[in-house]
């Protein structure tokens, strides 16, 4: 998706709305793509310390969109690492955005993608086969759904109902 846009230049354009389609994420994220500013139509992941289907989205086409995948906030285990991250740029992702943990952070930062998470942890997920897909997420308070416009740079992250 376009690289054309600042989240500054976003916030004072939507300062004023009240109809709930403009949100901005906590700024708990920090970098660990290559990309540091991306965006692109939001698909989710809703799991906890498992991973498995955050590894079949970013094994499937990306298509330019962004994963979001809701953790529980939890930096127990890391969702994503080194060969997930890698996964994702090869299949055309945006970016990630992990509500949890990551891993591998000097091989994510080879990652031609965008990778926010809240922290890393080297302890890898159980593999249970647990968790949704493409479904609304809740990110310390904020809705995020699938569909959602995706706009991440070095000062935030904000979400724009599509």
């Amino acid at each position: 998706m376009t690289k054309t846009f600042a989240t500054c230049d976003l916030c004072d354009e939507h300062k004023s709305d009240t109809d709930n389609r403009f949100r901005v994420l906590p700024p708990i994220f920090l970098d660990f793509g290559k990309c540091l500013k991306f965006s692109g139509p939001v698909s989710t992941v809703k799991c906890f310390e498992d991973n498995s289907l955050v590894k079949a989205a970013v094994d499937s086409p990306g298509e330019g969109r962004v994963l979001v995948v809701d953790g529980g906030g939890s930096v127990r285990r890391a969702l994503v690492g080194g060969n997930l991250g890698k996964a994702a740029a090869r299949n055309g992702w945006a970016g990630v955005v992990v509500y949890g943990a990551v891993r591998d952070r000097s091989e994510l930062a080879e990652c031609n993608t965008g990778i926010r998470a809240l922290a890393t942890m080297p302890l890898p997920t159980e593999k249970r086969n647990e968790g949704q897909r493409d479904v609304a997420v809740q990110i310390e308070g904020v809705w995020v759904q699938p569909g959602d416009m995706l706009y991440a740079d070095e000062d935030g992250i904000v979400v724009m109902t599509g």
